[in-house]
């Protein structure tokens, strides 16, 4: 019988032997990337950067697409392995730009990373219209992966890991008003549908590509200390989410919590690397494993159902081809 994963048929964990306090580095261990190529859209900062080093040390050529080159290139300064070329993830035409001069080099591509997202943001359209984080938390990673195609088919053995989000527990995908054209916008409900859509993406994409060896998975960093998501948020939507008092002071139980940036960038390498993922796809994945589905109880673990649903994920596919005008036909 044909496995897949809508409605979270194989949603259970595996046990990985790793957890929530697990590395990159330990995950890595014992495997050999020597060959590989791999593309890590903002692998220049945060978990993103964790998840550059951690497969460059493992022999894969690594390449950081990124808005900022010369930020980049200080960031990654000294690392071997590394090409960093230029993308604007909230320009369709900058997507397609890179895409086309990775098409043209003739490589297979094995490993790529849709890590790059933002949140807090307030209401930014694209030159489309589009919503900001749906834009590049979403609509960026589809229209890249779709461009990319032939490469990831090429290496006969290719994964695509979307970071996503436990904020999917936010909001389900809204295909009424994905862009806020007719409701108040609010930047957690923003956010929440972009990384439900992730999800929704990667069980999808993972159904479609599995017949030419290219398997497709999501999955919640952890909650980290240090990165640069919360650049623009306010104090208040701090305080609304119950992570600080009223002078601002981050919660002791909040910051007991959070995880380092190599904590938060073990569950990506584990995705993008473990062999006991080879037969496995369309998962969603926290601390280093499988996870589970969340009950009502328990929000913050775990994938809602709604984020594995099929029908809302063929859907998806048919609006994600409209609103970017991109046909992705997987074959």
């Amino acid at each position: 019988m044909e496995q897949h994963n809508y409605q979270g048929a194989l949603q259970n964990p595996i046990g990985s032997g790793f957890n929530a306090t697990s590395t990159a580095a330990e995950v890595i261990q014992g495997i050999d990337l020597t060959g590989k190529i791999a593309i890590v859209t903002g692998g220049n900062t945060g978990i993103g950067l964790e998840t550059t080093k951690t497969l460059a040390s493992a022999g894969a050529t690594v390449i950081v697409p990124a808005r900022d080159i010369e930020k980049a290139k200080i960031n990654l300064q000294g690392m071997a392995n590394i090409e960093v070329e230029t993308m604007d993830l909230m320009d369709p035409k900058s997507i397609d730009a890179f895409a086309e001069k990775f098409l043209a080099s003739g490589r297979p591509l094995h490993l790529l990373i849709n890590n790059a997202g933002i949140m807090w943001v307030p209401l930014r359209r694209d030159k489309r219209g589009m919503e900001s984080q749906l834009a590049t938390n979403y609509l960026a990673q589809f229209q890249l992966t779709a461009r990319l195609w032939p490469s990831l088919k090429k290496a006969n053995g290719s994964r695509v890991v979307n970071v996503s989000s436990s904020g999917h527990q936010f909001a389900p995908f809204n295909f009424d008003d994905p862009n806020f054209l007719k409701r108040d916008y609010e930047t957690l409900q923003a956010y929440g549908q972009s990384k439900t859509a992730v999800n929704l993406f990667s069980l999808e994409l993972d159904n479609r590509a599995k017949s030419y060896n290219v398997r497709a998975y999501s999955l919640h960093p952890g909650s980290i200390g240090g990165t640069e998501l919360a650049r623009e948020a306010s104090l208040e939507l701090f305080q609304q989410m119950g992570f600080c008092d009223a002078e601002g002071n981050i919660l002791p139980e909040v910051a007991a919590s959070l995880k380092t940036i190599p904590q938060g960038a073990a569950t990506t390498v584990w995705c993008a690397t473990s062999p006991l993922l080879t037969q496995l796809g369309g998962v969603y994945c926290e601390d280093v494993d499988i996870a589970a589905l969340s009950s009502d109880a328990s929000l913050s673990r775990g994938i809602n159902p709604y984020a594995l649903d099929m029908t809302f994920a063929k859907q998806l596919w048919e609006l994600s081809e409209d609103l970017t005008g991109i046909s992705f036909p997987v074959h």
